[in-house]
């Protein structure tokens, strides 16, 4: 049959018939077959002529390939998408196949996201993509084109007829018809501009098939993105797993995440306090003295919760008696307070499990934290920068008696600590940009923060990620039953957090707590002045004077543009935590994957069947584990290649139509088979372990 007549749905003999009737017809004639120069049809037969006349060395299969599908009678095939490849979602095909797991979904489940025309096969040509295994002994043969001999035949989709809504626009087409000869030919206006737009030079009569997208028939992990991979070297060759930095840092939270105590060394510390157990130390426990903050002596454990199993982090005070309950509710109000530069409250006891009244402050726990004056203001942080010279008594020069004043002293060690000794300016708006966000957020729910120390600020992170803690102690210890309002003074604590915010930048500014003495803040000033910008400067000094700064929302203004460097920070640290995710997203589908192959392949008996794993599909699951962990060299040397492990079991879950030779441990029998019947004989001998695990409880039950 013509190309042409596939599209145009005229009989071929009609056509024919036609065509040799205009083919006849005399030069020099004002008909066509002897049809008016004005017939719809003597027109269509005159193109026909030169169009078939201009395409003679054209083959059929690259006209059918080129013909649109929007013509009359035109058979609309549906391809099938991506979610509807069995090969692409294992154990599709029924209840009690294995699935992806609950934490990877298919690729059933992603085929529509993000972009609508993936949900409609007829918008986009998916096919399917089948590709030989890397490892494996025997490639996939080629396969005939036709149906029969395809690859994804039986696997695909039946086809869609058309809706009734394409069924009446179909019918709704206005037709034309002609009788000539005693035949009646019928034409439609798409026929009409179809056959005219042919015999026109140009434009092409004919669409271009749509692009197709080729997805692999298994997972694949993509390499590191190009946004993460240009913004810095990587001191690690790239790899399929997370750096080893990030990798260390982890490990060692979970460590002392998990870290417990020997009782016989801490014998004064209860093993269960309240609701909590396995309380350990996180400061020394010798020489308690009473903290100048909350006038109490203070220790600080780490516990886990008997219910839920969290761990938290518990800041005991001391021998304090809780009179009135009417504080609870400055407790309820920090409970619903949630920011994340600051520590959660999360409930309030009291206790005698310590042989004393203590108060107990539950907050949450972040492991491998420091204070801020561990971080800058410690003896090792001092003995760096000269500031410890303001404690020391006057010192004598050697062979003048000459005796150098406190202030000569002072001005020595500021110019001392103008180097590369004072903390970078980046890191101070870092901290102030997230100290303020704290604040405002405490002062908008109509509390005051109060405990604005470097002892009682910690970083979570080893670099530059801050929390406020301790947050709602002040106003507990110090809570007057006989005040009507308790929330009456916030205004001028709030106030005082503004201050205490300047000292604590000073402190910072300067690398040493000893700045903000009374007598030293003048030389400070100077030293922040002469070392920092001017609106660093500035920032301090007003709010050291509370000028110009009423409420935390005054600063904002003063930080300015540096909002956008802290943002852009922020973003390319969650692209990068991002992409190491990436490395590790599959991870758990094949640690499953592997966990049920042993479970499956060796086993002993099952039902009391010794021969159970030797037998049936459990035997080709036995030579399949060998194929992937146990290959030698053509030497006999163990094979060890991770890629090779990791394709496979990739394919496996999958399903791949991929061929593998299996071959017994004496070399006498070799199986052919693909990766989606060893998918099968896996899902079915799982589910027998399944089922005589279910049938065991229930005959104890």
């Amino acid at each position: 049959m013509d190309p042409m007549l596939l599209n145009l749905g005229i009989p071929q003999q009609a056509a024919t018939a036609a065509a040799a009737v205009a083919s006849s017809t005399p030069p020099g004639t004002g008909q066509v077959n002897g049809l008016p120069q004005e017939s719809k049809l003597a027109t269509y037969i005159s193109n026909r002529q030169q169009l078939t006349n201009s395409q003679q060395n054209t083959s059929l299969t690259k006209c059918v390939a080129a013909l649109s599908l929007d013509g009359v009678g035109s058979r609309k095939v549906s391809v099938s998408s991506v979610g509807n490849i069995t090969e692409f979602v294992p154990g599709a095909s029924g209840n009690s196949g294995l699935a992806h797991s609950s934490s990877t979904p298919s690729f059933h489940t992603l085929s529509g996201i993000g972009s609508p025309s993936l949900a409609t096969s007829a918008s986009l040509g998916f096919t399917s993509m089948t590709r030989s295994s890397p490892g494996g002994i025997v490639a996939s043969p080629q396969r005939a084109s036709s149906p029969q001999g395809s690859p994804t035949r039986g696997r695909r989709s039946p086809q869609v007829s058309a809706t009734g809504e394409e069924a009446s626009s179909a019918s709704s087409v206005p037709t034309y018809h002609e009788n000539v000869g005693g035949t009646t030919y019928f034409f439609t206006a798409q026929d009409q501009n179809f056959a005219a737009g042919a015999a026109a030079p140009s434009p092409a009569p004919f669409s271009a098939p749509q692009p197709a997208l080729v997805f692999p028939p298994f997972h694949v992990l993509p390499p590191t993105p190009a946004h993460v991979h240009h913004l810095r070297s990587s001191n690690n060759p790239p790899h399929f797993f997370m750096s080893d930095d990030l990798r260390h840092e982890i490990l060692e939270r979970h460590a002392l995440t998990m870290a417990h105590i020997d009782p016989e060394q801490f014998p004064d510390i209860p093993q269960e306090v309240d609701m909590y157990h396995e309380l350990v130390p996180l400061e020394p426990q010798h020489g308690l003295n009473k903290s100048s903050i909350f006038g109490y002596a203070t220790s600080v454990y780490k516990a886990t919760n008997v219910k839920t199993g969290l761990h938290y982090c518990l800041f005991r005070i001391h021998s304090y008696r809780l009179n009135n309950v009417k504080v609870t509710q400055l407790v309820d109000l920090w409970k619903k307070l949630q920011h994340s530069s600051v520590v959660q409250l999360r409930e309030v006891f009291t206790t005698k499990a310590f042989n004393d009244n203590s108060i107990v402050f539950v907050y949450d726990y972040h492991a491998g934290a420091e204070t801020l004056a561990a971080r800058h203001f410690s003896a090792a942080a001092l003995s760096a920068n000269g500031w410890e010279g303001l404690t020391n008594p006057p010192a004598v020069a050697a062979g003048s008696g000459a005796i150098d004043t406190p202030q000569r002293n002072l001005h020595k060690n500021l110019q001392h600590n103008s180097g590369n000794t004072l903390i970078p300016e980046t890191i101070l708006w870092t901290y102030i940009i997230q100290l303020t966000g704290a604040l405002r957020a405490i002062h908008t729910q109509g509390l005051a923060c109060r405990t604005l120390d470097p002892s009682k600020i910690i970083l979570t992170d080893g670099k530059t990620r801050i929390r406020v803690n301790c947050c709602g102690i002040i106003d507990v210890l110090n809570f007057d039953p006989n005040v009507a309002n308790p929330l009456a003074n916030m205004p001028q604590y709030q106030q005082e957090d503004l201050v205490s915010l300047g000292r604590l930048m000073l402190a910072l500014a300067c690398n040493s707590i000893l700045a903000v003495q009374r007598d030293n803040i003048q030389s400070a000033l100077e030293l922040v002045n002469r070392s920092y910008s001017r609106d660093l400067s500035m920032l301090v000094v007003c709010l050291l004077t509370a000028q110009r700064i009423k409420s935390i929302n005054d600063v904002m203004p003063m930080i300015g543009a540096r909002f956008y460097n802290a943002l852009e920070a922020i973003t390319q640290k969650a692209d990068v935590y991002e992409a190491e995710i990436y490395k590790e997203v599959h991870n758990g589908r094949l640690f499953r994957l592997i966990t049920k192959l042993n479970t499956i392949a060796d086993r002993p008996e099952l039902n009391l069947d010794t021969s159970w794993s030797e037998t049936g599909d459990r035997y080709m699951l036995k030579l399949f584990r060998d194929y992937v962990f146990h290959q030698v060299t053509d030497d006999g040397r163990p094979w060890l290649d991770l890629g090779h492990v990791v394709s496979v079991l990739n394919k496996l879950d999958a399903g791949s139509p991929d061929k593998i030779c299996l071959m017994s441990h004496d070399e006498q029998n070799i199986l052919v088979t693909s990766y989606s019947e060893l998918k099968r004989c896996f899902e079915r001998s799982f589910n027998e372990l399944l089922q005589a695990a279910s049938s065991h409880k229930t005959s104890l039950s």
